[in-house]
């Protein structure tokens, strides 16, 4: 009887496994000496749901009566969900994810966005900060152009490198979340940017927005900012290879010019295919989104 190979996998991808109901054993493995990664795990539940999805339906029975326990209300999903579901675990378990967190120091560039008049009214202007990340995120789209790609043939080494630049802003919704495109970002100012961010949310949330805009994108921001939350792991929004993740700003006592200063910080989650971007450049790309939103950047940005 020949000897069961020996299945290599290190802990965290055997419990990464194990809580997507995957057996190790059942996953070919494609790193050196059929080493099995997250990747392959991924990749062997998205072909289990695609052999599933392929079988006739069936109503599935659910594992509890839940009302055995105390009394529940059955709700429906909404339909924004409904739809993004399927699109949702796509994303999740066909790019291998990886989640940079960093933090900016935004504190000259929200005392200058605090600091804004009309220039005929004298009245001060309410400019939000996702204003000055998009056109942060532009600057930096174009010093690390594989971050506004898609991957066109991964076996064969392809990619497309897009020479526009069309940003995702994620808009909560009552009807759930959205996420149409800013079209041409990088030809705007921040007034134009800020006012077309009010004009695509009140869209979304009237449902008036037309459906060609949920598509051909560059890169998607998703900011918590008016919410509340520091860091988060943001889903990449599929067949993008970035999304740039938004907390909610704050000040801390930070080392700046040799002394203790309150400083306000933002925090940034940046998720990436690692696929075709490595750790290295992301951290660049972060630094680069910092810089533009740091003291020495803030007013260039506005104009």
């Amino acid at each position: 009887m020949e000897k069961d190979k020996k299945i290599l996998a290190t802990p965290k991808v055997r419990k990464f496994a194990r809580e997507l109901g995957a057996n190790v054993s059942d996953i070919q493995g494609t790193e050196r000496k059929g080493r099995i990664t997250e990747y392959d795990v991924k990749k062997y539940i998205t072909n289990q749901l695609s052999a599933e999805s392929a079988k006739p339906s069936k109503k599935i029975k659910s594992e509890f009566n839940h009302s055995e326990f105390g009394e529940v209300e059955i709700k429906d999903i909404p339909r924004v969900k409904k739809i993004a579901a399927p699109h949702l675990v796509n994303s999740w378990t066909t790019i291998p994810h990886v989640t940079h967190h960093d933090e900016a120091d935004i504190t000259e560039m929200e005392e200058f966005r605090n600091s804004i008049t009309d220039t005929f009214t004298g009245e001060k202007k309410k400019i939000s900060p996702l204003a000055f990340i998009i056109k942060a995120l532009v600057g930096a789209l174009k010093l690390f152009p594989t971050f506004n790609s898609s991957i066109d043939d991964i076996e064969n080494g392809k990619i497309v490198i897009k020479k526009y630049f069309h940003i995702g802003i994620a808009v909560d919704t009552p009807h759930g979340l959205m996420v149409p495109k800013m079209r041409n970002a990088n030809n705007k100012n921040i007034n134009n940017i800020n006012n077309e961010i009010r004009i695509i949310s009140e869209k979304c949330r009237n449902l008036k927005i037309d459906k060609k805009e949920f598509f051909g994108g560059s890169m998607t921001v998703t900011s918590l900012g008016g919410i509340g939350g520091s860091f988060f792991t943001p889903i990449i929004n599929y067949p993008e290879v970035a999304i740039l993740g938004v907390g909610r700003s704050s000040k801390k006592q930070i080392l700046f010019n040799g002394e203790f200063q309150a400083r306000v910080m933002l925090p940034l989650s940046l998720s990436y295919d690692h696929r075709i971007i490595d750790g290295a450049e992301a951290a660049k790309f972060c630094n680069e989104i910092k810089e533009n939103l740091g003291k020495n950047f803030a007013y260039k940005l506005a104009v």
